[in-house]
């Protein structure tokens, strides 16, 4: 690692000094402690060589609250030691000082003062991303701050930048946990199935993992998977007892709430003897025990229900849920003092539960106290957990009416309420009756039967009674440590003895009047029901060393952080970087700091983590939208309806941390190294909120945090290279620049001429003012927001990548530093994969032959090995590009859409139409008349005709509410959100097309309703659909998207297919100048057509074509679309819109809204495409498309021989690569294909390509040696020109030639591939795999040999 002294003058702009003098007071207070400057000095040589071998691999692994002891002793010894050393040399050390100062924090769990640490290391490493260990450690430290958005990106840039890292196992483990509280449920399972496959050490075990999965099943409202999960996993072998008890918990709950699973009777009995057991293995968990009682209550057994709730607030710290249970019950059996006093707990420990403020006002209102039960539905709908607002509104508004009339003196009719309790009540002792008669239900005699019936009717009236009050009140729990009450709370004994409490029925307690102490004192607590969703798991071991996921009561902590409040422990609030509110205190004032100021459980402690009993729905909008699509909606007996087992929130996960350049200490105030202008969304925090001294009932103030790190340190961005420096002499080769090349060398003295050549892109020296390269340390990803500026003005020298901008100022918006990293030795290949080596700006040729190249392979030996990324070596992991500077104003946001209006089929085969399409600068063009022009028969493609054609041809169904094509709102109509949900079906052409007749009957009928009703009533199509939703603003109709009707087989369609070519040759599916005609095997959708069926509101929602390539896009008619599309350039705030709405920008599905773009100044073209017309949606265009009319469209892409189209799809190759997203484009194997097939003049493209091939030819040639010299035999497989490109059938990368094979998939013939990093992390020396072989190496030299540019072109034509 590069080392990069920076001094306390170099950066001495007044935040840093600020931010260095907070560290120095730090520093000083560690030396009045009894540290001296002379510590360091006192570390033995054998101290230093174990310190050597500590760092943030090894978090939770080590147990230094255990048997670690001297580890311990020796970690302190050295925080003190390097602290001193930094203060004595006044800052001017080197940089991985802060690095390894960041790991032994972090080993000591110190949080703060880790962060400090790395961030300082960040400020100074240039190249920091090259630094495995510091990516991993920082994403631990996020990943315990809740901060989820950037401990995933951190955790991304790991495996990108060092696949087969050794921690690779726990890193997934975490992003499936943050995936799952995320809702994304894709992500969060690809990332537990990947853990599970992977031998290395982990903080879970795999029978904990596959708990996870199970649980995610059950969160997307698969029961049947889930209980199929549950089941297999109680039959595993040795299974801990905290995990079965945790299985046996959640599969009990999940009986009881989930309806699919069973009738009732079957269910309970199923669900109480699943609870029974668990409380066997675990008799102390008081959530078992809570929902054991909610069992008996729902079944009328009242007796076995008190003394269940009894124990579960015996065995766990009072709940919420459970004292709103009790009321219920009391209530139920006409105890109204009692319910009060037990309402008023639940209400105490969570000021913000729902369902018991409804419960608490039903019982003011039965007892004809109208003013006190008005306030009780107040405080309901002022909770975010509320979601009957509107009925809630229509009561209060009645009793209020009410209230009036009296005291005017009129009479106004009044529901019996009083009786109605009274009415369908059922006492004690006819509850004990009813249980009597059940019991003996076979010998019954026909007066007792009729009693039993009245009895049942009386018992299910008095469920539905309790479940109408609180209908869609949704108990929310959000993920982490129950934050409940001290241990040594009391308990009111009276609530649950029977003896009258000494509380009147005279004031609701009002959670804002301060005189209302609560019955049982203690931390608020928020408890909800717990729902499918619940992720009980308790282990003895840890999620890392303080973040436990202990399976235990029901808990899990993902980050040891308190969950249940979505802000900062207390000794969170030392964070040395800004701050802002989480969630408003005025908007939640229940939610109060925890006292304790540890961070995470210790064994045996109860946590909870991604699941919760009911997880708070994560989006940016705060948790006041409950997920539907996971929960279960059942109302239980209590008449709390469980919750979306996917409404989890990530409390101050959403909101992530502003990591500022902070010092080494965990300093209290902001502290910034340079002036940074924050995000929009950041609000200044006073210092009176900042300090762990804070009130218990002050809020964190931690809210819209922007999404990356404003930091700038200025000197990182300039260090000049020296001509003079030498790589390390490891290379023989007779070619020493083939070989410097090869080994990253970089010398300053190169020729910007040569750099240029390298990829279209490229290095140029230049000089720029830096003012732009804030980041955060681990993002790979950069917000809409402003960047900060630097304020000091430092001329650069920078080499600019595949990610740049196109001025080429800039490598994924930020200034390279010096490119003469030493290189290092690494690993050797089967145990390690090292850094990836430095392809710099090229001072040889980049034509060597082959042999060139494979023989400096051979003298590179094991330091050839680099990760198998096609950019320039050179590039940190890919990430978005900042938005244009400077902004348009905001009336050039409504940009004219390029089109081009054809009258004859020369116009459509004139050249430049070909290259206005292909233009970068037209994002999209859209070719009016190119039907008629070209006299295509678009009858062809009509429903009528595809029904005679073919039937049965299988259609996919996207079902999806009818709205305003410029709006997406919630199905409520409430609010708009970017979240575009739509449910995936079959059905076949015939069935779609009797829906889409029939849609358009219905539409007429409707019409002619209006016109009778209604003057002047428009009966164009648009009206139906657009002004339709807009007068309505939901409820929304549902209605039906056939979509990706696959079109490819020339048999079925040969008419159609044929027709198609009569369309100019660069908008054909298949032609010589198409990239995707030289894959050489079937893309769906991509190197073939596809048709969509639509009714009017049918939606594509928003997203960039697979690896950037371009689209044609052909209405059939009759109706129109209308389109909305973003140019490529602002695909970087699409993709932070999409963050800040907890999104996935590639495989989500989301809907923008426009009010969001407009505000970020983003120019959004909008057209309405007609029958005939053909859209070119231009490489890497962000679009979103919604059908006016009924009508069809034809699609598909193509790849123009340019160099803008090939840098795209390489960059979206990479991009995909760090989000762990298939590609569907095989970029090497198309790129060897190319070279094999076409002759390119286009010098930019031709370096690209070439680039490729030697990138590749290198790995190959360099992986082959290491596999000889380790004794692997290499297998000759072979492959024909048909076969498709191969992917890992465990991560999906591009595996190119050299195939790793399960030996048994091998002997089988079936060839399951798997790419080195999963084999190796399947079976770490490849005992069982074999290696088999698709090209010769002397064929691939051949093709690398023969692909030469080509003489340019007299003309250009299409």
């Amino acid at each position: 690692m590069k080392s990069c002294g920076v001094s306390l003058a170099a950066a001495s702009t007044a935040a840093a000094a600020a931010s260095f003098g907070d560290e120095e007071k730090k520093m000083a207070a560690g030396k009045a402690s009894g540290q001296s400057e002379e510590d360091f000095a006192s570390l033995t040589a054998e101290e230093r060589g174990v310190l050597a071998g500590l760092d943030s691999r090894l978090f939770g692994l080590l147990r230094l609250h255990e048997d670690g002891a001297r580890t311990k002793a020796l970690l302190l010894k050295a925080v003190g030691c390097y602290e001193s050393l930094i203060l004595k040399a006044e800052g001017k050390v080197e940089s991985d000082f802060f690095c390894q100062l960041g790991h032994f924090n972090l080993l000591l769990e110190d949080y703060p003062k880790a962060l400090s640490a790395y961030q300082r290391y960040y400020s100074l490493q240039s190249d920091y991303w090259k630094n495995a260990a510091f990516l991993y450690g920082l994403g631990l430290v996020y990943f315990h701050y809740n901060a989820f958005q950037w401990a995933i990106k951190a955790f991304r840039e790991v495996l990108y930048v060092d696949p087969s890292f050794c921690r690779a196992k726990e890193i997934h483990l975490r992003l499936g946990l943050m995936f799952k509280v995320n809702t994304d449920f894709e992500s969060s399972f690809k990332h537990f199935q990947l853990a599970l496959v992977d031998c290395n050490p982990c903080t879970l075990s795999n029978a904990e993992i596959r708990f996870h999965v199970a649980h995610l099943y059950e969160t997307q409202r698969k029961y049947h998977l889930a209980k199929k999960e549950y089941e297999q996993l109680l039959q595993t072998e040795n299974l801990p007892a905290q995990v079965k008890a945790t299985v046996l918990q959640q599969l009990g709950w999940m009986h009881h709430t989930v309806d699919q699973l069973g009738d009732k009777a079957t269910k309970e009995n199923y669900a109480i003897q699943c609870l029974q057991k668990s409380l066997e293995a675990d008799p102390n968990s008081g959530q078992s025990w809570y929902f054991l009682g909610r069992c008996y209550s729902s079944i009328g057994k009242v007796q076995d229900a008190f003394i269940s709730y009894r124990q579960s607030i015996d065995k766990s710290e009072a709940s919420a849920d459970t004292w709103c249970s009790i009321g219920v019950l009391y209530q139920q059996q006409n105890q109204p003092m009692d319910a009060l006093q037990a309402y008023i707990c639940a209400v105490q420990l969570d000021h913000g539960h729902a369902a018991a403020w409804m419960d608490l006002g039903t019982l003011y209102e039965s007892c004809n106290q109208s003013q006190d039960a008005i306030k009780c539905y107040l405080n309901a709908t002022r909770s975010k957990n509320c979601s009957n607002t509107s009925a809630l509104a229509a009561r209060i508004k009645y009793l209020q009416n009410t209230l009036d009339a009296w005291s005017s003196g009129h009479t106004v009719s009044h529901p019996p309420v009083q009786q109605q309790v009274h009415s369908w009540c059922l006492t004690p002792q006819k509850l004990q009756h009813l249980e009597q008669l059940r019991a003996n239900r076979n010998n019954l005699n026909p007066a007792q039967k009729l009693m039993l019936e009245q009895l049942e009717s009386q018992f299910v009236l008095m469920q539905q009674h309790q479940q109408m009050r609180q209908t869609g009140v949704a108990q929310v729990r959000s993920t982490g440590i129950a934050n409940g009450p001290t241990a040594d709370s009391s308990l009111p004994t009276n609530s649950i003895s029977g003896q009258q409490p000494q509380v009147a029925l005279t004031r609701v307690p009002n959670i804002t009047q301060h005189g209302i102490r609560p019955t049982c004192p203690g931390q608020p607590m928020a408890n909800g029901p717990f729902p499918a969703g619940s992720v009980p798991c308790s282990t003895a071991r840890t999620l890392g060393s303080t973040d436990t996921i202990l399976i235990g009561n029901n808990h899990i902590t993902g980050s040891g952080s308190n969950g249940n409040v979505p802000y900062l422990q207390r000794n969170a609030l030392s964070l040395p970087h800004n701050r802002t509110n989480l969630t408003s205190s005025a908007e939640e004032p229940w939610k109060k700091q925890l006292s304790n100021s540890t961070q995470g459980l210790h064994k045996g402690q109860s946590s909870h983590l991604a699941g919760p009993n009911s997880e708070r729905p994560l989006s940016s909008t705060g948790p006041s939208q409950h997920l539907q699509a996971a929960g279960t909606g059942i109302q239980n007996q209590n008449g709390h309806p469980t919750m979306p087992s996917n409404s989890v929130t990530q409390g101050a996960a959403l909101n992530h941390l502003p990591s500022h350049t902070a010092t080494s200490g965990g300093q209290q105030g902001i502290t910034l190294t340079k002036e940074s202008k924050p995000s929009g969304n950041t609000s200044a925090v006073p210092d009176t909120n900042r300090h762990s001294g804070e009130t218990p009932n002050s809020t964190a103030s931690v809210e819209g945090l922007p999404n990356h790190v404003h930091q700038v340190t200025a000197d990182a961005v300039s260090s000049p290279s020296h001509g003079d420096s030498k790589s390390p002499g490891l290379l023989s080769s007779d070619n020493p620049q083939l070989s410097a090349l090869l080994m990253g060398k970089a010398n300053n003295n190169v020729g910007t001429g040569t750099c240029d050549k390298v990829n279209n892109i490229h290095p140029t020296v230049h000089t720029k003012t830096e003012n732009s390269v804030a980041s955060s340390p681990s993002s790979a990803i950069s917000t809409a927001t402003p960047s900060p500026k630097s304020t000091e003005q430092t001329t650069t020298n920078s080499v600019t990548s595949l990610n740049s901008p196109h001025s080429g100022h800039a490598v994924n918006g930020e200034m390279l530093e010096d490119s003469q990293s030493p290189v290092k030795n690494n690993p050797p290949l089967i145990g390690h994969k090292p850094n990836p080596q430095i392809i710099p700006s090229m001072s040889v040729s980049i034509y060597p032959s082959s042999a060139e190249v494979l023989k400096a392979c051979r003298n590179l030996g094991k330091n050839g090995l680099s990760n198998s990324s096609i950019l320039l070596d050179k590039c940190p992991p890919p990430k978005p590009p900042p938005p244009p500077y400077p902004p348009l104003p905001k009336d050039k946001l409504n940009p004219p859409t390029p089109s081009i209006y054809l009258e004859n089929k020369r116009d459509a085969f004139f050249p430049p139409l070909h290259q206005f399409c292909t233009n970068p600068n037209n994002p999209v063009t859209v070719i009016r008349g190119l039907a008629g022009a070209l006299k295509l028969d678009l009858g062809l493609f009509s429903t009528k005709t595809l029904v005679e054609a073919n039937n049965e041809h299988l259609v996919e169904v996207r079902t999806q509410l009818l709205q305003p094509s410029d709006e997406n709102w919630d199905p409520t109509g409430t609010k708009k959100i970017w979240r575009c949900e739509s449910s995936k079906s079959q059905t076949t052409i015939a069935k779609y097309a009797q829906y889409q007749a029939s849609s358009f009957q219905e539409s007429l009928r409707e019409e002619n309703e209006k016109k009778s009703h209604h003057k002047d009533h428009s009966d164009s199509e648009s009206t139906s659909s657009d002004n339709c939703g807009r007068r309505r603003k939901g409820p929304f109709k549902m209605i039906k998207f056939g979509t990706n009707v696959d079109l490819s087989d020339d048999k079925k369609w040969k008419l159609q297919l044929h027709e198609l070519t009569k369309l100019p040759a660069f908008v054909r599916v298949v032609s010589p100048g198409n990239l995707l005609s030289h894959v050489g095997h079937t893309i769906l959708g991509m190197n073939t057509v596809q048709l969509y069926m639509k009714v009017p509101g049918s939606r594509t929602s928003g997203h960039q074509e697979n690896n950037n390539f371009c689209s044609v896009n052909i209405n059939i008619g009759p109706g129109d679309c209308e389109w909305f599309v973003v140019s490529e350039n602002y695909w970087g705030v699409m993709n932070d819109f999409c963050e800040k709405n907890n999104m996935n920008f590639l495989m989500g599905s989301w809907w923008p809204n426009l009010e969001d773009l407009y505000e970020a100044n983003v120019p959004v073209y909008r057209f309405i495409q007609r029958p005939g017309d053909l859209v070119w949606i231009n490489a890497g265009t962000v679009h979103w498309v919604q059908a006016i009319g009924w009508c069809n469209n034809i699609a598909w892409n193509v790849g123009p021989l340019t160099a803008f189209q090939y840098k795209l799809a390489v960059e979206r190759y990479e991009w995909n690569k760090l989000q762990s997203v298939k590609s569907k484009v095989p970029m090497v194997h198309l790129s060897w294909n190319i070279a094999r097939n076409i002759k390119i003049p286009d010098p930019k493209l031709f370096e690209m390509i070439k680039y490729c091939l030697l990138r590749t030819l290198k790995q190959c040639q360099t992986l082959r040696d290491a596999l000889i010299a380790a004794g692997k035999e290499i297998v000759w497989h072979g492959r024909t020109k048909e076969d498709p490109a191969l992917y890992c059938s465990i991560c999906e990368v591009e595996v190119f030639n050299l195939l790793y094979v399960t030996n048994e998939s091998n002997s089988r013939k079936t060839y399951i591939v798997h790419c080195l990093d999963c084999a190796r992390k399947i079976c770490g020396n490849l005992e069982n795999f074999v290696v088999l072989e698709q090209y010769k190496m002397e064929e691939l030299m051949q093709i690398y040999d023969q692909f030469t540019l080509a003489p340019p072109l007299p003309s250009s034509s299409s």
